[in-house]
């Protein structure tokens, strides 16, 4: 059993790695260009690849995937009207020395590259760790990563690629590597296969980036002393990818060229990691690419500008119920039922129910509550609790914010 000591020791260590690869994730830095290729190449290597003929940079993975859908034949259909915007990137292929012809990319090397190495990877340290030293391993190093990186950042990017793709183009969002977004996964393979301080000199990874920063000793310290070379094989070929993902966006690998894409240069969040704006997109990319979003939810482009100066004749006036939520968060609830005609339902010693109905939706219904502690001068705080649409006293939309119903909500001190 491991010491406290060791065990703090450990923690420590794992925090370093989360950390390391939580600032990779989010990083708005400049790419280095020069890096990410030699990553590229080392990763087509480590897979057993002819490193590809071209590669090629677009500043956005908007860009980097009309670039795909070209190279693939997945541009355009039949017939259509030619695209401005896949003349831009036929015009950027041009530039960099990579003919635009229909096709010419090959097929997708994802598995290849990123699919399989995860695989063994996982399977490596699955065998090491056995699967309850796997999760735990997860829990501590890569479950927040992802939360934050995966799920708040890359899935909405994803949902929104989508809809700004045409339909016949959207088949190549399959074919990407996530680069920067993959963090969440590379931070718990970082932490299983760290490299020993003193391997074996014919036992060290080939030239390339290296894919750890330092021993956490999380598999090393589960393998026996024969086991070095079974690691290095499971992870070896994920340093490619790690050397990516320090410098790059999304990313697609075909047989004969790969198309890399800039990070962002410009990331807004809220206090719990969702994409969140009020006056700017949330994520904005060099080229003028953007992701407007409201705590995690996209919105328009002109619904950012429209905030500024919202009425509530014009939230009244919103059919969609998410945006009119976020008009409202912005708006303010106290201000929208003050303006709009709110009625007063009841009145008890916790506070004002008050509701206000919608031709299409369920009533807005609120407590507004007196904080029973004033402030330092003097003034007391007056919080408004949105509450289900049937509650029929204050007494019972507070009780509801505690889980209780109205007869179990009887609180001995109020603070």
């Amino acid at each position: 059993m491991a010491t406290p000591a060791a065990a703090e020791s450990r923690a420590a260590a794992l925090g370093a790695v989360s950390a390391k690869w939580l600032a990779a994730g989010l990083s708005t830095a400049p790419a280095d260009r020069a890096a990410a290729r030699e990553a590229v190449r080392l990763a087509y290597r480590s897979a057993g690849l002819p490193e590809p003929r071209h590669i090629v940079w677009f500043a956005s993975p908007l860009a980097g995937a009309r670039a795909a859908a070209l190279l693939t034949g997945r541009r355009d259909l039949p017939g259509a009207a030619p695209d401005p915007a896949d003349e831009a990137v036929a015009a950027d292929l041009r530039a960099q020395g990579c003919p635009p012809v229909i096709g010419s990319a090959g097929p997708s090397m994802r598995n290849a590259v990123r699919t399989a190495p995860w695989a063994a990877a996982r399977s490596e340290a699955h065998d090491l760790l056995g699967p309850d030293g796997w999760a735990a391993l997860w829990s501590a190093c890569g479950a927040e990563v992802w939360r934050l990186v995966n799920d708040r950042i890359a899935t909405p990017l994803r949902n929104h690629l989508r809809g700004e793709l045409p339909v016949h183009a959207r088949a190549v969002l399959l074919d990407a590597v996530g680069g920067q977004h993959d963090a969440g996964w590379l931070a718990a393979f970082d932490a299983a296969f760290p490299q020993p301080a003193a391997a074996p000199a014919a036992a060290q990874p080939a030239p390339g980036p290296d894919f750890t920063a330092g021993p956490v000793g999380v598999a090393w310290a589960a393998t026996a002393a024969g086991a070095a070379d079974a690691v290095l094989h499971a992870v070896q070929p994920l340093a490619g990818l790690a050397g990516v993902a320090r410098s790059a966006s999304w990313w697609w690998p075909y047989a004969n060229v790969a198309i890399l894409t800039d990070r962002p240069d410009a990331l807004h969040r809220d206090n719990i990691g969702r994409l969140h704006a009020a006056d700017a997109p949330a994520l904005h990319f060099s080229d003028g690419y953007a992701l407007h979003a409201w705590r995690g939810m996209p919105i328009p482009s002109d619904l950012v500008h429209r905030l500024a100066h919202l009425t509530h004749q014009e939230i009244a006036a919103e059919r969609n119920a998410e945006l009119r939520r976020v008009m409202l968060e912005h708006f303010g609830y106290e201000r929208y039922l003050r303006e709009a005609g709110a009625r007063k339902v009841s009145q008890d010693e916790c506070g004002i129910l008050w509701r206000l109905h919608f031709n299409d939706d369920e009533p807005l219904t609120m407590v507004e509550v007196v904080n029973s502690t004033p402030e330092p001068d003097g003034t007391s705080r007056v919080y408004w609790l949105r509450v289900p649409p049937d509650t029929t006293s204050a007494r019972a939309g507070v009780a509801w914010t505690f889980g209780l119903t109205e007869a179990e909500y009887r609180p001995l001190i109020e603070t």
